[in-house]
């Protein structure tokens, strides 16, 4: 009896664990989809709806960079046109209230290559962190 016991509350620990996982990964990939939505019809509400008001961005141009992202990302797509891309997950991880995406913009000649730590901060999941890197394509 005391094994049937044992393995039944072991199983719905278990559920409530994936439950949890799943519903946390929804939700990153909707904050995700705010970022998406911003890059791709320059949205800066949806930029506001994805990033923590102190995430930081981080990039190699001519040199080593770092900025405000909320800010830096608002005022780019407030000051140019969208252009063409295709946007995508290559994954996600989350342990606990922490979680990091790997993510894939395209456009016509280059992609970026996104790095983004997420933070479950009140009950929500916001980008605090973005690194990212250019890749040319080859024709």
């Amino acid at each position: 009896m005391k094994k049937i016991f044992f393995t039944i509350i072991v199983t719905i620990i278990c559920m409530i664990q994936i439950q949890a996982q799943t519903t946390d990964l929804q939700l990153i990939e909707k904050t995700v989809m705010h970022y998406f939505d911003g890059m791709i019809n320059h949205n800066s509400e949806s930029i506001e709806k994805a990033f923590h008001p102190s995430a930081t961005m981080k990039w190699n141009g001519e040199k080593f960079m770092e900025v405000n992202a909320l800010n830096a990302i608002s005022d780019y797509i407030n000051s140019n046109d969208a252009v063409k891309m295709k946007a995508s997950i290559v994954a996600i991880n989350i342990v606990g209230d922490a979680a990091n995406a790997h993510l894939k913009l395209e456009y016509e000649t280059f992609y970026f290559v996104d790095f983004m730590h997420l933070m479950k901060i009140e009950g929500e999941w916001k980008i605090i962190s973005k690194t990212y890197t250019t890749v040319k394509k080859d024709f």
